[in-house]
């Protein structure tokens, strides 16, 4: 196999769980993977590759015969196949020296075996030709592409085949691998696993104006899809809801639409209808609708009213007031639900906050009404805990230090105290017991301790008195 251990990277990377029959893989991902290689020839038509190319082939093919007929030894190439290499083909040549002679397979008369130019051209192109099958495959299938990559690892041998060796004899890729070879695909116009044909009229497959079911792939039934507004199996007859217009020119004239409560019809207006649809019914050439709630021809389930609509009926849910209903809204109840009370002729709420003695017996509970029911909760300012309605009292913060409340300015007044003390201590040290100095030093301390108690001292007192 040419390119095998060439492609062996890319498809590595294909799941293991891709082992399946080939032949169950649709005809759609088969048409989708040849057309993806065909651009791939397109693209890398100017990259300087061999292969794929016609004209490149008929070039080389004109070469080599051009070759075989300039031969000096006349004959050499009659009957020689396209496809073995001439062994004793001998072309005239004029070598510039005897070593170069001898390199190219010279012999002593200044010729050169042609076996050895094609097998040198042959393994040059085909060298050639399997970089760009690799360029092409490698990207031929999108990695998302599950169904694509597993066809592909599939067909190896038939991808091969074609390249090498089938593509001037078989140029449609399509034709010869989907429908020829893997039997995924039909012809246009076939269908099933035999390729049996379609359905057909005057003008097509189902007279042009249809699909044949599984129209080129080998499945399906044969059978004609028509379009909107036809019927029958070649699809030559009219829907119902359709009408065949009149012809002046003597061909089949197209289907138009009915009225829309037409079954069937003469014509494009509401007095045209022969038959009626549905929910409809015809009076002198017109569909009156039918009104299945007030001809109890319904059918609804209980807690539901019935409500006519253009060629049918509703069943629609009764206000939450009623039980059981004839339309909608509280004033159209048959009875009132619980927590409803009938006044005059609608279904209203009760409010069980003020009718009742006492709605809700718990402690501290207050009565909240609601539309037919009431609920309790706990007054304002008590919580529920343990299902009984408590005082919410707040949690008090960490308790504060005597100093946690000085201002700024206090802080400064007792630094510039404390300074004062120290000094008229020092200075009394220095005295030596003067009684002076000493008399300063504590009438310094008093001073600052009778501002501090002046300003904090209602707040002390305070604090005691709370047990602080």
């Amino acid at each position: 196999m040419a390119w095998s251990y060439s492609l062996l990277p890319a498809l590595a990377l294909m799941p293991l769980a891709y082992v399946m029959t080939v032949h169950t893989a649709p005809c759609q991902t088969c048409r989708k993977l040849t057309q993806s290689f065909i651009k791939g020839i397109e693209r890398t038509a100017n990259k300087n590759f061999g292969g794929g190319n016609t004209a490149w082939e008929e070039e080389k093919l004109a070469k080599y015969t051009r070759r075989c007929s300039i031969g000096i030894r006349s004959g050499l190439c009659a009957g020689q196949s396209s496809s073995s290499t001439p062994n004793s083909v001998i072309m005239s040549l004029s070598p510039t020296s005897l070593s170069l002679g001898s390199a190219l397979g010279l012999d002593r008369k200044g010729t050169i075996s042609s076996k050895i130019i094609l097998k040198m051209e042959y393994k040059s192109d085909t060298i050639k030709r399997e970089t760009r099958l690799l360029e092409i495959v490698e990207t031929i299938c999108e990695k998302t592409d599950f169904e694509c990559n597993k066809l592909l690892e599939q067909i190896e041998d038939q991808v091969e085949t074609w390249w090498f060796h089938r593509q001037l004899e078989a140029p449609d890729l399509f034709e010869w691998l989907c429908i020829q070879e893997l039997r995924l695909c039909c012809p246009p116009g076939q269908f099933g696993p035999d390729c049996a044909q379609c359905p057909s009229g005057p003008h097509g497959v189902c007279g042009g104006l249809g699909r044949c079911e599984g129209d080129g792939t080998r499945l399906g039934d044969g059978e004609c899809v028509c379009d909107p507004g036809y019927s029958g199996p070649l699809c030559q007859d009219c829907a119902d809801g359709y009408y065949r217009e009149k012809s002046s020119n003597g061909t089949q004239p197209p289907c138009s639409a009915c009225f829309h409560t037409c079954r069937k019809c003469t014509g494009p207006h509401d007095y045209s209808c022969l038959d009626c649809k549905s929910g409809w019914i015809l009076h002198d050439h017109k569909c009156i609708d039918v009104d299945e709630c007030g001809t109890e021809l319904a059918r609804c389930p209980s807690n539901t009213y019935c409500f006519n609509t253009d060629g049918s009926y509703e069943c629609r849910g009764c206000d939450q007031s009623c039980v059981g209903c004839m339309g909608s809204g509280p004033a159209r109840c048959k009875k009132c639900s619980r927590g409803y009370k009938l006044h005059g002729a609608k279904c209203l709420d009760v409010d069980e906050c003020n009718e009742r003695a006492i709605a809700c017996p718990g402690l501290n509970e207050a009565c909240i009404n609601e539309e037919g029911s009431f609920r309790c909760e706990c007054a304002e300012g008590f919580i529920r805990r343990d299902s009984i309605c408590v005082e919410n009292i707040l949690p008090t913060g960490p308790e504060k230090g005597l100093f946690d409340d000085m201002t700024d300015d206090e802080v400064l007044v007792l630094q510039q105290m404390f300074f004062g003390v120290v000094i008229c201590a020092l200075a009394t040290l220095a005295a030596k017991g003067d009684m002076v100095f000493t008399a300063i030093f504590i009438g310094g301390v008093a001073a600052m301790a009778g501002y501090w108690i002046s300003e904090k001292g209602d707040r002390m007192l305070d604090g005691i008195l709370k047990g602080r």
